[in-house]
């Protein structure tokens, strides 16, 4: 992932870096070294969530970065500070659901994305898993952008569901029948898929004692 360049920052950042707060404030007033704490802080997660949500082929790199433009441009009307990791969450989902529309219409118009797998996503050990991995998101591919973010924040990210209610701007029972609809039909499809129920049924043997 290429990085922001680094300027100099201040005395508590050798200490585990200012909070939130105190780096909204710095970004507000245009502190050299603000933009790239925040990314520091910040990227990795964001990133995460892109590569988990678009999956394989996806340029998870330039929309982590297209991310942070638009939170920069949008943190002076931040209304609470302390809420920045959430802020930018909601950031990530708003442009996801954006790219999800835009590649669903792609494929309805059948183009093709051309783009290559970044390095620093987590990338399949084998070729049983690559495919397994490639159908997976085939299934992923049919769900509508706001049930599929939802299911890769739960099930992949690990998110709370009131976390994912906080980041996505809907209500808690929004986010439950999302995750509900979304659950129920990858598990539908993973079970009528031969080679991806196997792989799953081998996966969770290979996590037993």
């Amino acid at each position: 992932m290429r990085r922001a360049s680094v300027a100099l920052a201040p005395p508590e950042a050798e200490r585990g870096g200012p909070d939130d707060r105190a780096l909204v404030r710095a970004l507000v007033a245009g502190e050299p070294w603000a933009a790239a704490a925040v990314w520091n802080r910040h990227a990795p997660k964001v990133f995460r969530i892109v590569a988990r949500v678009l999956g394989p082929g996806a340029d998870a790199e330039d929309l982590t970065q297209d991310v942070f433009v638009s939170v920069f441009s949008k943190v002076p009307g931040l209304r609470d500070p302390d809420a920045l990791g959430s802020f930018i969450v909601s950031v990530t989902l708003r442009m996801l659901k954006w790219e999800l529309r835009r590649r669903r219409v792609r494929r309805i118009l059948h183009l093709s994305e051309g783009a290559e797998l970044p390095e620093q996503a987590v990338e399949p050990v084998d070729s049983e898993a690559r495919e397994a991995l490639g159908r997976l998101y085939a299934i992923l591919d049919t769900l509508n952008a706001d049930d599929r973010t939802v299911f890769v924040l739960r099930h992949m990210e690990g998110m709370s569901l009131p976390e994912i209610a906080e980041a996505a701007g809907v209500s808690l029972a929004t986010v439950k029948r999302r995750l509900s609809r979304a659950t129920e039909l990858v598990s539908s499809r993973v079970e009528h898929d031969a080679s991806l129920a196997g792989y799953c049924k081998k996966g969770t043997a290979r996590d037993e004692p």
